[in-house]
């Protein structure tokens, strides 16, 4: 088999890079089970139960996945060979950032739906993240056999189920995908885009197998009803099914890298690099882009990354475009499961493990030394961290150490958030959510330091609900410069936009951007004079025929930008707002107004005019669906209620009742086990993140106050008197 892989490696066209990815809980881990099954790599009586991609000691104990797993496996498909190279990613929402992570390395996603639950808000938010990054989906509709075993539905029931399902689907590709392939990815029954089984008792149909094998609803209906779904699983067993519609309707890296290639790297396709790229060329120019990144107990780091460009071989010193620095690939291979194969070389259109690309982090982009290329775009991570936990070592001998761990967790997971400081010795680490903080000091402990953990904390945000009509002035502590300042919240529309990454934060480089600002509905003459973007909010340099203020500029910004990490009301992130430099004076001896001059005068302009525009706490919020039998339903409401919940929407379908509601973070802590007990266990529940909304104004005060106090601060904000008395 691996000398298969080594010689399929070369031939694009019998190569696909697929992700799994689904809802918690809808069946991926036991799917990609089956298909290691059908390619010989695990026994057919373990598929479903070996959940072989989880080999994380946690993933098994908890029953659910964690990490995004690789394994490269050869399937034959009417007569060809096809190296199948598969990620199976983690469901539960505090994981999302290694779905984003894995649909950069892919180019085509089996979605999973359960039967019973349908589509869920998880199965949208990795719909979402697949059609950003221009991957294209089909659809497999898990656990029909619980359709017609425990809901007993009629075959016209079941129809009306599927289409309902796959209707939402499309409605989904329709609404996100690439404007050229709205039409052309839409999931359909007649092309055999969607198949229909059980990945738990191994059997899967769609339209081509029914008319090849002459089995249909009907028969299945049958089968499941006497048991005889093994019988089932022989006459059309799942791998089959599957791998048939991941060949004929999942690109090869051939087909895909021609669209995916301009929109996830900007730099000139006509150039050569661009061009192997686009050709998935191997005797090109090496480009690599890093989607993951491990720590192996024996090797190092591991390297996870989709090889778009070139060859990558075993020993060459590579170049770390994002690091500006060089690194050499001490060995290349391809995943196994748990295993990993090293080869001499990986070329175009492959997944690959580098081993010795030392400073790789998610994202960097792997280039020849003697070739730089331009990088690839960021991954952009569709929620933030909102939960954080101190953790301190148990023993202080163990702090240089626990230094060194947590570098290397936030290199794993680049949606954990790690704030080292050295002088305290307290560390912060925010996540997802409190399980994601779980499984992160447990790994932490596993690496073999003692750590204790505060409670969590919650991550709140910081902004302004009000306008000042007058600038504050902002002066130097040499009194020779002086900054003009005003503030207002940022209009929405282009808050949404930048949320959304239609606008880059980052410096704007001359106009730019200006076109894009008018659309979302800025004024031209404020769109031209946009500075910079950061944590949602802009600076606008308004001012005209300023003596010296280019020099100031990037000390401005800096200012600007440190300001903007920790404000004024209780030392967390400021976001939401339009700041505008309305005038200056500045020294014309350049030794007057150097950075300690001009960065504490604009921090302190900033901060005065925050607490002069009605100061707000903004705080995390998610939305939390549970499904229940219709007699628990109360006990739900009530859960949701008693936490400062508002329920959005409720529903029922037979004797299952469905609440869609919105919910504080804050109040989210030993929810689990206080709607397991509120139901008796009988509730299905997942949980979204969805941003920041205003703190109510009753718990403004008392919030502001806690924080400042764990955080060693006077227990009131300074008012704006402070910053410019």
């Amino acid at each position: 088999m691996i000398e298969k892989i080594k010689d399929l490696m070369y031939q694009p066209k019998f190569i696909r890079n697929i992700g799994i990815v689904a809802h918690i809980d809808h069946g991926k881990t036991t799917l990609s089970d089956n298909l290691l099954a059908g390619a010989g790599m695990i026994s057919e009586d373990l598929a479903g139960d070996a959940r072989s991609l989880d080999f994380d000691e946690q993933e098994s104990a908890r029953g659910i996945t964690i990490d995004a797993a690789s394994v490269s496996m050869v399937h034959k498909f009417s007569d060809d060979d096809y190296l199948i190279n598969l990620i199976d990613t983690p469901g539960h929402v505090d994981f999302g950032g290694d779905v984003t992570r894995a649909m950069r390395a892919v180019d085509g996603a089996v979605v999973v739906v359960c039967a019973v639950e349908g589509i869920m808000p998880q199965t949208e938010t990795v719909f979402r993240q697949a059609l950003k990054e221009n991957v294209r989906p089909v659809l497999f509709i898990n656990k029909v056999d619980r359709l017609i075993n425990e809901l007993k539905l009629e075959p016209e029931e079941l129809q009306n189920r599927f289409l309902k399902i796959i209707a939402e689907a499309n409605k989904l590709i329709r609404g996100m995908a690439p404007e050229d392939k709205k039409d052309q990815w839409k999931v359909d029954v007649a092309d055999g885009s969607v198949a229909f089984g059980s990945a738990y008792h191994n059997w899967a149909i769609n339209i081509p197998i029914m008319q090849k094998s002459g089995i249909n609803f009907k028969d299945i209906i049958d089968h499941c009803n006497d048991e005889k779904q093994k019988e089932l699983a022989q006459k059309v067993p799942i791998t089959e099914v599957l791998l048939g519609i991941v060949v004929e309707h999942l690109p090869s890296p051939l087909v895909s890298q021609q669209y995916r290639v301009p929109t996830i790297w900007d730099g000139d396709i006509e150039s050569e690099e661009g061009q192997a790229m686009i050709h998935t060329d191997a005797e090109g120019p090496l480009a690599v882009m890093v989607t993951n990144v491990s720590i192996d107990k024996h090797a190092g780091e591991i390297a996870t990354g989709r090889v778009y460009g070139g060859t990558i071989e075993k020993g060459s010193e590579v170049f770390l475009v994002g690091s500006h620095a060089k690194a050499r690939a001490q060995q290349v291979g391809v995943f196994f499961g748990a295993e990993r194969v090293n080869t001499d070389k990986v070329p175009a259109g492959n997944i690959v493990a580098i081993t010795g690309a030392k400073g790789a982090i998610a994202g960097e982009t792997i280039c020849d030394s003697d070739k730089k290329i331009k990088e690839f775009e960021g991954i952009e991570h569709i929620s933030e961290p909102v939960v954080t936990v101190a953790v301190e070592a148990k023993n202080t001998k163990n702090l240089p150490k626990l230094i060194e761990i947590l570098r290397q967790v936030s290199k794993e997971d680049p949606t954990v958030r790690v704030d080292i400081n050295e002088e305290t010795g307290q560390h912060l680490i925010s996540g997802m959510g409190e399980l994601h903080l779980e499984i992160i000091t447990y790994r932490i402990k596993e690496k073999g330091v003692e750590i204790t953990t505060s409670e969590p904390i919650v991550v709140y945000r910081e902004t302004v609900a009000g306008k000042i009509e007058n600038p504050v002035e902002g002066k130097s502590p040499n009194k020779h410069n002086r900054f003009y300042i005003t503030v207002e919240p940022l209009d929405q529309p282009i808050y949404d936009a930048i949320e959304d990454g239609n606008i880059k934060e980052g410096k704007v480089k001359g106009k730019e951007m200006a076109s894009t600002f008018i659309e979302k509905g800025m004024d031209k003459e404020e769109a031209r004079k946009v500075w910079d973007v950061y944590n949602k909010s802009v600076f606008l340099n308004m001012t005209r025929g300023i003596q010296y203020l280019d020099e100031v500029k990037e000390l401005l910004l800096e200012g600007f930008e440190s300001a903007l990490d920790s404000g004024p009301i209780a030392n967390e992130i400021v976001m939401g707002m339009k700041f505008k430099l309305v005038d200056a004076k500045l020294h014309e001896d350049a030794v007057h107004r150097g950075p300690a001059q001009v960065l504490p005068s604009i921090r302190k302009a900033i901060f005065a005019a925050i607490m002069m525009a009605q100061p707000t706490l903004l705080e995390p919020l998610q939305k939390v669906f549970i499904n229940t039998p219709q007699h628990y339903m109360g006990n739900a409401t009530r859960e949701i209620q008693n936490r400062r919940g508002q329920i959005a929407d409720m529903g029922q379908e037979g004797d299952m009742a469905s609440v869609e509601s919105k919910v504080p973070v804050a109040e989210m802590f030993g929810f689990a086990g206080d709607i397991r007990s509120a139901t008796e266990g009988r509730c299905l529940w997942s949980t979204e993140n969805v941003g920041f909304e205003r703190l109510p104004t009753e718990l403004q005060k008392q919030i502001i106050r806690e924080i400042r106090e764990r955080k060693g601060l006077s227990p009131e904000p300074y008012g704006p008197e402070h910053y410019i008395g």
